[in-house]
């Protein structure tokens, strides 16, 4: 068995790194009244337009009780809507409100413009080299 320590010590380093540098750990994104999960799930709704839980669920890699407080708060919030869904009355579909949309459009504008300012400084010649380590760190991982 090969040892691994140092590449999982490594690692950890820089998710502590990247975490902190995004603000990740924060108790709300972007200074937002919303978590990473809250903001999360709102973009996993935008994307698939009108989704079920089950379909954030896979999504998110996220518990069924977890991921049901996190749309209780969205639909408090008047953030998301649940329609019956018509191919399944056992299921609803999750849909953004017109105030979830522009909640959306608001911190998706913000994590755009976070990234922008810490690349900004950078050479293109670094900008797309560190993207193109990103991409091997993916492709890396999900390839196992």
């Amino acid at each position: 068995m090969r040892d691994t320590k140092t590449a999982v010590q490594e690692i950890r380093a820089f998710n502590r790194f990247y975490t902190d540098i995004i603000g990740l750990l924060d108790a709300h994104l972007l200074n937002s009244e919303y978590s990473l999960s809250e903001v999360r799930t709102l973009y996993e709704i935008y994307t698939g337009k009108s989704v079920q839980a089950s379909q954030i669920m896979t999504a998110m890699h996220i518990d069924k009780s977890y991921l049901s407080r996190l749309l209780k708060k969205l639909e408090k919030d008047g953030l998301i809507c649940k329609t019956p869904s018509e191919d399944d009355a056992r299921a609803s579909l999750i849909s953004l409100t017109e105030e979830g949309l522009k909640v959306f459009k608001t911190l998706n504008k913000a994590s755009n413009e976070q990234i922008d300012t810490m690349i900004s400084t950078l050479p293109v010649r670094k900008q797309q080299e560190l993207v193109a380590h990103m991409k091997s760190i993916m492709d890396i991982l999900q390839h196992k």
